[in-house]
């Protein structure tokens, strides 16, 4: 269900340390991994532009992109298997029409450590799960945290029972089986108890998820909980020692709260969050 990876790089630290990550989710998935890269080309300083022209100039940076790039972690992505491309403009507008016009079925990306991580995702990640369709699998910066190894094989799926929820479980069932993960599922009721399961809003919350899960073919175990939903799914992912936490992603401007809670989860989750 995954035959095409694309790794966005920008040469950090970050990109460095999720490179094997990203091998293995390739190995797991038997993908092809595509490496891009976007060039600034206005990145250039004064005694360039007073020794050559603009023109020149971009296309200097675009051949030095293009000597780094395809010398950027050789040994885990060979060039004659893993195609490198090179583009220029804005970051999240290039990946997303890269993603687009070469139909990958996965974007993997790190985070970036950093004095206002807690307040600030990053603008290019924030950008590309806004405008993306596509599952995006994110990591907390893995130049601090090195993410866990795919192979430990316990996934977390966090599922809202609204009209995405069929699609959401579907792809996490599909996705735990071609890994060999075992699968769980949690639901947060908003305001409820600790013990929500013993309310009607628990009691219906579980019988609506056996359902789905029927209908689906779906056996994972099912918890229900109540509180904060980040708090929640967070705490879960803890509990279960979750090595990636799946989530739905709103595509709609009218799901700005959504949207928050899809950063907050991605920033401060303890594993890789795969948002689709």
């Amino acid at each position: 269900m995954i035959e095409n990876i694309l790794f966005p790089v920008d040469f950090s630290p970050s990109c460095v340390a999720i490179a094997s990550f990203v091998s293995g989710a390739a190995e797991m998935f038997a993908s092809r991994v595509t490496l891009l890269h976007v060039c600034d080309l206005d990145s250039h300083n004064g005694f360039e532009l007073y020794v050559r022209c603009p023109q020149e100039i971009a296309e200097e940076h675009l051949n030095v992109a293009r000597r780094r790039i395809d010398s950027f972690l050789e040994s885990e992505f060979p060039p004659y298997r893993c195609a490198r491309i090179v583009r220029s403009g804005d970051p999240a507008e290039q990946i997303a029409e890269v993603a687009a016009s070469g139909r990958f079925d996965l974007i993997v990306m790190p985070t970036h450590a950093g004095p206002f991580r807690r307040m600030f995702l990053g603008s290019t990640t924030a950008k590309v799960l806004d405008t993306i369709d596509c599952p995006v699998l994110t990591t907390r910066h893995a130049e601090t945290i090195e993410p866990r190894p795919l192979e430990h094989r316990h996934w977390l799926c966090a599922i809202a029972l609204d009209n995405d929820a069929p699609r959401l479980l579907q792809f996490a069932k599909q996705a735990a089986v071609t890994a060999g993960a075992k699968l769980s599922l949690i639901h947060v009721v908003q305001g409820s108890g600790n013990c929500p399961e013993h309310g009607y809003a628990g009691q219906e919350a579980f019988r609506r998820i056996r359902e789905l899960q029927k209908c689906l073919g779906c056996d994972a175990l099912a918890r229900v909980v109540g509180g904060a939903v980040k708090d929640a799914v967070l705490e879960a992912a803890q509990l279960f020692e979750a090595d990636v936490l799946i989530i739905g992603r709103p595509r709609t401007e009218s799901h700005g709260h959504m949207r928050d809670l899809t950063y907050s989860l991605v920033r401060d989750a303890p594993c890789p969050v795969l948002s689709v």
